[in-house]
């Protein structure tokens, strides 16, 4: 009877762990598609960012004058 136990008790430690590792799985995929998501936005505006920095530039050091 002891070994009935041991089994069971093991078999649910195991279905604990492929939880656990099913969660940290999707935690991975989320923040794969995010990370793809803001380097497609980056790509996309990109240019734009750059000019409006360059505007702030030349504003502080009187470049546009």
């Amino acid at each position: 009877m002891r070994y009935l136990y041991d089994l069971l008790a093991w078999y649910e430690g195991q279905k604990q762990r492929a939880l656990e590792g099913q969660g940290m799985v999707e935690y991975a995929l989320i923040i794969a598609l995010v990370s793809i998501a803001a380097i497609a936005v980056l790509v996309l505006i990109g240019d734009e960012i750059v000019n409006v920095f360059q505007q702030v530039v030349d504003a502080l050091t009187g470049a546009g004058s």
